[in-house]
């Protein structure tokens, strides 16, 4: 009987070869050349110098969950504690602090793994920690990417609106989604 050869174990290809953590003020430079690099599209609205406000914030008021490889950061979710959506809140809730996550870029060449929805829950992981029930983020209505991401981490569409100023191609339209607790 011949003996094969053992077969070389699998390459992981999902969200398990990343490290994932909060990231910290250090970590704003590469954030920033990150998102500048990797997401701009026809699709996202990153306006200077409100990104720049942005994630200057970061552990002042925002938070950011950053995913890199071999020390490399290769994706970002930022998010918050806000109460800019409070028109979407249930009868009651108007006045409730809420979770928004503000930024989702994941590398071009690491898009496909996951990676962006794994982000997005632990964001909202990272919100829901802090007590807050509802979560919300926003996109272009046509962005068929962040759509699946979102979806996939657990987000659904709960309003979309005319918003020219943000969103100038396609519909010209922004999804609000939401992601509330089980």
């Amino acid at each position: 009987m011949q003996r094969l050869a053992p077969t070389a174990p699998p390459v992981r290809a999902g969200v398990e070869r990343y490290g994932v953590r909060v990231a910290s003020r250090a970590d704003i430079a590469a954030i920033h050349a990150l998102i500048r690099e990797h997401g701009p599209s026809p699709w996202n609205y990153l306006a200077e110098p409100a990104l720049s406000a942005h994630l200057r914030a970061i552990g002042d008021g925002v938070d950011a969950v950053l995913a890199s490889l071999d020390d490399v950061p290769v994706a970002v979710a930022t998010y918050a504690v806000s109460d800019d959506f409070a028109c979407y809140q249930s009868a009651g809730r108007e006045r409730a602090r809420h979770g928004h996550i503000g930024e989702v870029v994941v590398h071009r060449e690491h898009r496909g793994a996951g990676l962006g929805a794994h982000l997005l829950r632990e964001a909202v992981a990272q919100l829901r920690a802090r007590g807050l029930r509802e979560c919300y983020a926003e996109r272009h209505e046509e962005n068929a990417g962040s759509a699946g991401m979102m979806r996939k981490a657990g987000f659904v569409v709960v309003d979309t609106f005319h918003d020219p100023m943000r969103r100038n191609v396609g519909s010209c339209r922004t999804a609000v989604c939401v992601h509330r607790s089980r």
